[in-house]
């Protein structure tokens, strides 16, 4: 059973970063319920700052949360190859946008990250409440 958030309902903080060129995060917003309610981000465009990525951190409980290891670079980079720390997470992030996991939401205190189609799910359902 889904229960609404009860602060949904009042002036919270609501916002999508994304990539505009990325075709999936097109489609998953498309799928969010009253879209023009988010304050959207493009990370390409408007880099996240260290800032936002630390609060992206405090919800998410770690950098390696938000890190995509599917970008191209992970592999180019060698970075399969090593042990990486939060801080390693957090440094390439803030250097390289292909690094979010994207797209990340955060509705209140609640963030739903990536593309999984339960977190695609979980984000449409948050954002209908």
């Amino acid at each position: 059973m889904f229960l609404p958030h009860p602060y949904l309902h009042f002036h919270l903080p609501v916002k999508i970063y994304h990539l505009s060129t990325c075709s999936t995060c097109q489609r998953i917003l498309k799928e969010v319920p009253g879209l023009e309610r988010f304050d959207l981000q493009d990370i390409k465009t408007e880099p996240i700052t260290p800032e936002q990525l630390d609060h992206l951190r405090e919800l998410a409980g770690s950098y390696e949360a938000l890190f995509s290891r599917r970008a191209i670079k992970f592999r180019a980079m060698g970075l399969h190859e090593q042990q990486l720390t939060e801080q390693d997470f957090r440094r390439l992030i803030l250097e390289e946008y292909t690094f979010l996991k994207r797209p990340v939401a955060v509705i209140a205190d609640r963030i739903f990250i990536g593309n999984a189609k339960a977190t695609v799910q979980a984000l449409v359902a948050a954002a209908s409440a």
